[in-house]
């Protein structure tokens, strides 16, 4: 067990050795994203009507892309895909226009799940994850519902949903209630000149949701007329889908696994979440390079400043600091994904049926 000296030693070293973004990388690793991306619409666009299968390959593949860009949007967040901030931010509205939502207000949020990292009090992940005691309260539907949605089935669905419905959605309600508000009288007065958007939605953020929609739009007219409207909208939607369900399932894995730590308010240590309560991916080489090395995640939170490129160095230089952290193999991820209940006595996740047989036993 390593005395708080050395955990802060260890942290030191790898901020001082491995914290300094490359901007010739980053721009290296953000071509590697629109290149491919703009051929493969290309192929879209040349495949005759009677090659379907082209353009399903085609479809597939920009999926994978779509999900390396989103990776990369995220180390924009974190100001850590190249070393100039301006490039960050730039590269990060661009992968966020790909993505379909807009980079500065994600990150925002992503920003939280890092301060409260292993605190399920505060975060409950992606799924939004249930307490057993809650879970013990639903009747039979209630219970078929919640893990029908948390089904490793359903990502395609919720990745839709995700990255293409509800930042539409989200910004046309912030649209029509900030209209609403600017043109509401009252006591037969104008609202004020400076209307605020509605509750939960700075200025900044609706400014930012702005920006990204209409330049998504113009892409979509653009692409619409350059591709043909249906191809491009079935391929667009597809691709956008399983990339959004690509991206839920690899975030979710690296912290819904068997018996991950999984804290309240009192005793939560932000370290020992680090270390027990997210996973290393093992994965074959071509997917860790699609994910960018997302598969470290453990040195991600154990420093966000650590740039992609420079994960998976990190993490063998300092193996023996990492040693208890759970490995989840690949076709290990849908059994770690039924990890959807969180034990707050034990201070961990839990599966369904390992309550339902402590319930029988």
């Amino acid at each position: 067990m390593l005395s708080q000296a050395q955990w802060q030693a260890h942290k030191r070293a790898i901020v001082d050795r491995y914290a300094t973004p490359s901007d010739v990388r980053g721009s290296l690793q953000l071509l590697s994203v629109v290149a491919p991306i703009a051929a493969l619409w290309i192929a879209i666009a040349s495949a005759s009507p009677g090659s379907p299968w082209l353009a399903a390959a085609a479809t597939w593949c920009l999926s994978l892309f779509l999900l390396r860009g989103f990776v990369l949007m995220h180390d924009c967040g974190h100001h850590s895909l190249f070393r100039s901030k301006s490039l960050n931010r730039a590269g990060g509205f661009l992968l966020g226009v790909l993505a379909g939502i807009p980079q500065p207000v994600w990150a925002e949020n992503h920003r939280y799940h890092h301060v409260t990292n292993g605190n399920w009090a505060r975060y409950r992940g992606p799924l939004n994850v249930a307490c057993v005691s809650d879970y013990l309260e639903m009747d039979a539907g209630q219970r078929r519902r919640y893990r029908l949605t948390r089904d490793i089935l359903m990502a395609p669905i919720a990745g839709c949903l995700y990255f293409l419905v509800n930042p539409r959605i989200t910004w046309l309600r912030a649209t029509w209630q900030l209209l609403r508000r600017r043109f509401a009288r009252a006591d037969d007065n104008p609202a004020p000149a400076g209307a605020t958007p509605p509750r939960g939605v700075t200025p900044a953020h609706y400014r930012h949701m702005t920006w990204n929609n209409l330049a998504l739009l113009a892409g979509w007219g653009l692409m619409a007329w350059a591709v043909d409207p249906l191809p491009f909208f079935l391929c667009y939607v597809v691709s956008g889908s399983l990339a959004g369900g690509y991206g839920l399932i690899l975030f979710t894995v690296q912290h819904n696994f068997e018996h991950a730590y999984a804290s309240a308010d009192e005793g939560w240590c932000r370290d020992e979440a680090a270390l027990h309560g997210t996973s290393f991916l093992v994965l074959p080489r071509w997917i860790n390079w699609i994910t960018a090395d997302a598969a470290y995640h453990h040195v991600h939170h154990l420093c966000a400043s650590v740039p992609n490129y420079r994960l998976a160095a990190c993490h063998e230089e300092h193996a023996a600091l990492f040693a208890s952290v759970r490995r989840v193999g690949l076709f290990e991820i849908p059994g770690a994904l039924k990890h959807v209940l969180w034990d707050l006595n034990g201070r961990r996740l839990v599966s369904v049926a390992e309550v339902m047989a402590r319930g029988a036993a």
